[in-house]
């Protein structure tokens, strides 16, 4: 079974729900329930769970040096580990520690800055002891939910809390939306990023990516239903693969008399303000000050619902855009290219 099969097999990642362990771990009765499940949840997954030390050099001549360090944990027996794309994003030399205290260096198969999300592998290790990936949308607010980490380089940090809201939306580094971020008060600190969030079960349902520096209490993780499908596409092209039209837009309020005149369902719009030469909306017709309303059908009232829609299946594809142009209503025909991103697929 190659790593990929591993990632995507239900039975491993413990999804089904007869096939799930109970929680055994009572300490004879001494413990309280909500103890009980902690206690099992971190002891079940903490050996999965490594820190990531990042080296690099200022200049070309100059030694490597720690410029920075991270969590992540075990997905796959053969060493495949995911982490934040912030942790390990231009590091020239990577080593991970294990909880038995042995270190190893890693290499970057693939990041993606847009869902602060990558995998790194260890080659030299046979026999990792992955973490189970439960399903991120079956969580419900108030449930109990683990943090594993690394927080300022105390290995294997355990902290816990509830899931304080679902469905969250985040702004990545790159500058693009993440959808469906878990927002949770278990504690965070910088060296946490990467890290699983787990259930009582053990499960690993979120990773650990961001915290509001002014707030107490706002901790976000990047649902592992979002993670499944980016770790699966970096695994097999070190990238994820997202389509492109080369337009800069801005989001306005569409008047009212134009939402009428048109018959538009929605009071927002994009306008386009740049279009990128030679590219699929040059070749499309599309001009500077034209009004984005729908790509194939689907609204499109902000450039995050626009992003949204230009996934990797629009690649190639032939899409339809309606824009307003004066007092036209104007369907164009646009074929989407593959954005480019650093590509890592390993062998």
């Amino acid at each position: 079974m190659n790593s990929l099969q591993f990632l995507n097999n239900e039975n491993l990642s413990n999804l089904s729900a007869e096939k799930r362990e109970t929680q055994p771990y009572d300490n004879e009765g001494l413990l309280d329930a909500y103890s009980s499940a902690v206690i099992y949840a971190s002891e079940k997954v903490s050996p999965s769970v490594v820190n990531i030390d990042v080296f690099s050099r200022r200049h070309p001549s100059a030694p490597l040096q720690k410029s920075g360090s991270g969590s992540g944990f075990f997905f796959t027996p053969d060493g495949f580990i995911l982490t934040n794309s912030h942790v390990v994003r231009k590091a020239q030399d990577m080593e991970v520690s294990l909880l038995d205290g042995q270190s190893y260096k890693a290499r970057l198969i693939g990041e993606d800055p847009d869902s602060d999300l990558a995998v790194i592998r260890i080659d030299d290790l046979s026999g990792a002891k992955p973490a189970a990936l439960g399903v991120s949308q079956n969580l419900r607010v108030g449930q109990l939910v683990v943090a594993i980490g690394s927080p300022l380089g105390f290995q294997t940090t355990v902290t816990a809390g509830v899931v304080s809201a679902l469905g969250r939306s985040m702004r990545s580094q790159s500058g693009r939306l993440i959808d469906n971020v878990i927002q949770t008060d278990a504690a965070l600190n910088p060296g946490n990023s990467g890290g699983p969030l787990v259930n009582s079960r053990g499960e690993v349902v979120g990773v650990n990516t961001a915290t509001i520096q002014a707030a107490q209490g706002l901790c976000f993780a990047i649902a592992i239903d979002t993670a499944k499908r980016v770790a699966s596409q970096l695994m097999q092209y070190g990238k994820v693969r997202r389509s492109f039209i080369g337009i800069g837009g801005q989001n306005i309020d569409l008047p009212r008399n134009a939402q009428r005149y048109f018959n538009h369902p929605s009071d927002k719009a994009v306008l386009i303000v740049g279009i990128e030469s030679g590219g699929p909306a040059e070749k499309a017709g599309l001009k500077e000050r034209d009004i984005l309303v729908e790509l194939d059908g689907h609204t499109v009232e902000t450039m995050d619902d626009l992003h949204r829609l230009l996934n990797h299946e629009k690649v190639g594809v032939e899409c339809q855009l309606s824009i307003l142009r004066r007092s036209e209503k104007l369907t164009l025909k646009v074929t989407p290219v593959e954005s480019i991103q650093r590509a890592l697929p390993y062998k």
